[in-house]
């Protein structure tokens, strides 16, 4: 069963959303509820939850903020984010976090029930080509200084047009010993990286079957569809319409 926090500081609708929905069919079970981020932080970490649907705009602390301080404490659960508020900036900050759907209120029917099937289809055995970028891990560390903190900034600002140059500005080194040290340590030049990060979250977009190419190619940093599906093509061996038809 799939753990599942609700954070929402509207009581009835936060109680619509733990009551209504028939979770034993997703096979999922709400472990836990908060009216706010800040509560939601104290309770994916209470009860690490592999599902967390929350809204944005709430007291104490919004659920965007929530969502990155998760992120940046290690929590690897899937984000449903639930809004009234259709200001893109919100929908960029969650996109830039890695949230598996993005839903306005007001929900039609079966929505939640859809997002979070896509959610746990995802992560079944058999939805997925294997092995796709066997060597790549997002999460992995290293012990080298400044290169965790070079792959943290492309990782949060990978949709944006950087280059090196950005990440050693800001990490006040010169471009020659930051692409060294990468090189070194990760096996992949600045480059290569960023473009096999965008490729990798892609991916993740892709097994969404409601998610066009050119949307995902979009959500990772690519305005140019066509360049997007070869660089997806060299990297993972097939178009991301191949890799999306396998997904099904």
């Amino acid at each position: 069963m799939y753990k599942v926090l609700i954070v929402e500081d509207d009581p009835t609708v936060r109680r619509g959303l733990c009551t209504t929905i028939r979770w034993e069919e997703l096979r999922c079970r709400v472990v836990g509820e908060a009216p706010n981020g800040e509560e939601g932080v104290e309770m994916a970490e209470k009860f690490s939850p592999d599902i967390v649907i929350t809204d944005v705009k709430m007291p104490r602390m919004d659920g965007v903020e929530m969502i990155r301080q998760l992120r940046k404490n290690g929590c690897q659960a899937r984000f449903i984010i639930l809004t009234a508020y259709s200001d893109f900036g919100y929908a960029q900050s969650a996109i830039r976090l890695g949230v598996s759907d993005y839903l306005l209120k007001p929900l039609r029917d079966g929505a939640i029930e859809e997002a979070v099937q896509a959610v746990t289809k995802a992560d079944r055995p058999g939805t997925e080509e294997r092995p796709v970028l066997p060597d790549f891990d997002p999460g992995r560390h290293f012990k080298a200084k400044y290169v965790d903190e070079a792959l943290e900034f492309i990782r949060s600002r990978y949709r944006e047009d950087i280059n090196i140059g950005m990440v050693a500005g800001y990490l006040d080194l010169s471009e020659g010993y930051l692409s060294r040290i990468l090189k070194r340590e990760t096996g992949y030049s600045f480059t290569e990286y960023l473009t096999t990060y965008r490729i990798w979250r892609s991916m993740e977009y892709l097994r969404d079957c409601r998610i066009k190419v050119y949307e995902a190619a979009e959500k990772v940093g690519y305005q140019d569809t066509a360049y997007f599906s070869s660089q997806f093509k060299k990297i993972v061996g097939m178009s991301p319409s191949e890799y999306q038809s396998r997904c099904r």
